[in-house]
């Protein structure tokens, strides 16, 4: 009897089981879905409220031959950063407006629905009150005239007969005769909401106006979160900038990757971010699939380890590790001195403008380590150094999926795959 091999880590997996057959295609993790991304085009694969999926597919701009020197070194770097950052934003929309489009019809006519039958138990209980109340008894109202009369069923008023031109109705109260018209009468259909739509109002979704504002949104608030806060705070430890450089950007980038990391936790225990990143799990175990030219099935994919040396992940902690060289490295105490920048305050705003001007560069040398190079070579032992502190952190963004989400993944890579296949 064969003794068992013991189980390797998704982490072994990733680097021993990669695919001979690389690929450039990419994706990003949705609300309920998958955004999947070639060299022509990107297509999004959601799963709607009635169990189906929406594919939705557009073309590439950086996919056109015209834009060639968008590919050149340290450039294509940037061009995919801001190229993931836009798509990013677009491919959620999508995601939002199908992954719960229906709900709030459906919530609606569920809530409709319950008032209506509260609001018949109510009348049904109230007519029944109204006939106990009533129902004449002796003990109770003998002595109420008025009781007494409508429990005998006499006639309380008097009808006039007028002349030729018609008969006058029966004494009603003030108001009452306006809603008796308005009223269905026994046998008419009950009433109900009609909402007229015009022609040209538009379709519910998120505008353009909303997309930008959260595009903005989330980079002002990605540049507090990692850069300015982390550089304030090791202000306050370390002192000024030019007091000791080397060790104010080791701080700073050790607490930028402490606040990135802590930030992936806290909103990995929210249950939609938990289930996003489920569909990042889906996702790279279908690229896996592809890379080893299987076809893609649920079965063939669920297969493969959920991490992937070609993580976007491994690149953002990339990006913090390059950047501490590349802060140290650049001569900003010459600045300094140069352009008599005054303690405190506008020292730091200088040390903050010059991080922010510096990222293009960060990005593009990010992108060539991270995915040029490791990217094909995970092989070598080298590779496996530089990416492990970024494939540790997919152990944050990625959880196993289930079946439904590794389709809408398949669904994704087909569409973007057919693209290719027919272009070429």
């Amino acid at each position: 009897m064969s003794e068992q091999q013991p189980k390797k880590s998704d982490l072994s997996r990733a680097f021993s089981e990669d695919g001979t057959k690389k690929t450039h295609i990419g994706g990003q993790a949705l609300i309920e879905g998958i955004m999947m991304r070639g060299k022509l085009n990107w297509a999004v694969a959601v799963r709607t409220p009635d169990g189906g999926i929406y594919v939705e597919e557009h073309d590439l701009a950086s996919g056109k031959q015209k834009n060639g020197w968008m590919y050149w070194p340290l450039v294509r770097g940037c061009r995919a950063l801001v190229e993931s950052l836009v798509l990013g934003f677009k491919a959620l929309e999508i995601a939002a407006l199908h992954a719960f489009g229906d709900e709030e019809g459906e919530e609606e006519a569920l809530a409709q629905a319950q008032t209506v039958e509260v609001q018949e138990e109510l009348d049904a209980a109230g007519a029944v009150a109204l006939s106990e109340e009533k129902r004449f008894d002796w003990k109770r109202d003998f002595g109420n005239p008025d009781t007494m009369v409508d429990g005998l069923g006499a006639q309380r008023t008097l009808e006039v007969v007028q002349g030729p031109e018609g008969v006058a109705s029966k004494d009603v109260p003030e108001g009452a005769e306006a809603a008796a018209k308005a009223a269905p009468g026994e046998g008419d259909a009950a009433p109900c909401k009609v909402r007229e739509v015009a022609a040209d109002e538009p379709e519910a979704e998120f505008g353009h106006r909303e997309m930008v504002f959260s595009m903005v949104f989330g980079v002002v608030l990605g540049v507090v979160l990692f850069i300015v806060a982390p550089a304030v705070i090791t202000n306050l430890l370390v002192g000024e900038y030019d007091g000791n450089p080397v060790v104010w950007n080791v701080v700073d980038g050790i607490l930028r990757v402490a606040v990135f990391v802590f930030y992936l936790w806290l909103i990995g225990r929210m249950e939609d971010i938990r289930r996003m990143f489920m569909y990042h799990g889906a996702e790279h175990k279908t690229i896996h699939c592809h890379e080893h030219g299987l076809p893609l099935t649920v079965e063939n994919a669920r297969s493969f380890p959920r991490l992937h040396v070609r993580c976007g992940t491994a690149f953002l902690i990339m990006v913090m590790i390059i950047a501490i060289l590349v802060y140290t490295i650049f001569p900003l105490n010459s600045l300094i001195g140069a352009w008599g920048v005054p303690e405190g305050l506008p020292k730091l705003a200088l040390v903050i403008l010059v991080r922010i001007l510096l990222m293009p560069a960060i990005a593009g040398i990010s992108y060539e380590i991270t995915v040029r190079w490791a990217g094909s070579h995970p092989d070598n032992p080298l590779v496996k150094v530089v990416l492990w502190p970024g494939m540790q952190m997919q152990y944050l963004t990625t959880n196993e999926p289930d079946d439904r989400q590794l389709e809408c993944a398949i669904a994704a890579m087909e569409r973007v795959l057919a693209r290719e296949r027919s272009a070429a």
